[in-house]
């Protein structure tokens, strides 16, 4: 089986191809000199493969879970197993969302788990609500995320209307049920405040008005480049 080479992206660009699925074109691979596309699917798996002259690789949104959880202090000296107990998911799991990342250009292509925070920034500022758009339900009982969590809830009020809320058992807040990144993202950000913060800002960006989206990203931006 043929190695396959690193992926070094010169740039980034993102839009809707003619199926109205959404992606993003990182530049050209330098060894190959091929365009790379990067489709944001959370059905597929798939890591990588050649298809019509492009290199495709398929981001799932835990993919952006793992990358959040990797600007934390600590987290990129984390071994897999460690990530992967922090997250509650395998570390075969945290070791797919890496290799993915590193072939996007979302985070260094060798060595340290070390991320690319203003492509990371990038896609979650003007990305997330087409390629990851938000997933209404139910009325239930959660754990607030959106507007409805810190560091968003100190700023923003609520007009009174219903919160959302990831599903989970142990919830005690009543809103309309708000899909997470991940299965298991309540259970993780129970455990760790800050990826809470982080979840929760997203989950903003990805279904918030303007102005909670607007204060959302300047949150994200404050946490993810002056804290790096």
């Amino acid at each position: 089986m043929q190695k396959r080479r690193d992926v070094q992206p010169d740039f980034i660009q993102a839009g809707l191809s003619a199926g109205g699925g959404a992606w993003c074109r990182i530049g050209k691979l330098r060894h190959h000199r091929l365009p790379t596309r990067v489709y944001f699917d959370p059905f597929f798996i798939l890591d990588s493969r050649m298809k019509n002259g492009y290199a495709i690789v398929m981001l799932r949104p835990f993919d952006i879970a793992v990358l959040l959880k990797l600007t934390l202090p600590g987290a990129p000296e984390s071994s897999f197993q460690k990530l992967a107990s922090d997250l509650h998911v395998a570390s075969s799991e945290v070791h797919g969302a890496v290799k993915r990342a590193r072939l996007s250009g979302l985070m260094q292509h060798d060595g340290p788990k070390k991320v690319n925070r203003s492509a990371l920034l990038e896609l979650l500022g003007h990305g997330m609500r087409y390629v990851y758009p938000a997933v209404r339900g139910e009325l239930m009982r959660g754990v607030p995320t959106s507007f409805a969590a810190e560091p968003l809830r100190s700023v923003v009020h609520s007009s009174g209307d219903e919160v959302p809320v990831w599903p989970h058992l142990l919830g005690k807040v009543r809103g309309y049920s708000f899909e997470p990144l991940y299965k298991h993202a309540a259970e993780a950000a129970l455990a760790d405040p800050a990826l809470y913060e982080l979840l929760s800002l997203v989950d903003a960006l990805r279904d918030g008005r303007v102005r909670e989206r607007k204060i959302a990203l300047e949150m994200m931006s404050k946490r993810l480049l002056e804290n790096g």
